[in-house]
């Protein structure tokens, strides 16, 4: 059985907020931490390639759980491009390249990535609420948080 990888999300936004980073900093150190998307000028291979699964395991909601253990790196991973050429542009590449249907689990989970990223770069959320926001927003039972 994998482990609770929505948690483990979760905690790295912790850790990273607890380094009183800058909100793009935050971004892009979530980026490379979970979903492997370094952070220098070569992270568009990484973000093509679909990064790496950095934090496996599954404790996402239903609606964006879509039965593998990847959640955290494509969540993590929309964040990590979305910090580096806005949302909109990250939408159209997920569903037009990445071929997510807006209304799959992953199409879900990449408008929960997006909205994140932009709470944080508007200051709206702050990266010391990231965690609480990550398991509010897109953990099931079990990661720290019931379900709404």
């Amino acid at each position: 059985m994998s482990g609770d990888g929505c948690a483990q999300l979760a905690e790295a936004c912790s850790r990273l907020a607890s380094r009183a980073l800058s909100p793009r900093e935050f971004l892009r150190r979530l980026g490379h931490e979970a979903a492997g998307v370094r952070r220098g000028l070569f992270w568009p291979l990484d973000a093509g390639r679909g990064g790496s699964n950095r934090i496996p395991g599954r404790g996402f909601r239903r609606h964006v759980d879509d039965g593998t253990d990847g959640q955290a790196r494509h969540f993590a991973g929309i964040v990590a491009v979305a910090a580096r050429i806005g949302t909109r542009a990250t939408r159209w590449l997920s569903i037009h390249v990445g071929r997510d249907s807006p209304d799959s689990a992953d199409g879900q989970l990449t408008d929960h990535a997006l909205d994140f990223v932009h709470l944080v770069r508007t200051g709206e959320l702050a990266p010391a609420d990231a965690d609480a926001w990550v398991r509010r927003t897109i953990c099931g039972q079990g990661s720290g948080l019931t379900s709404r």
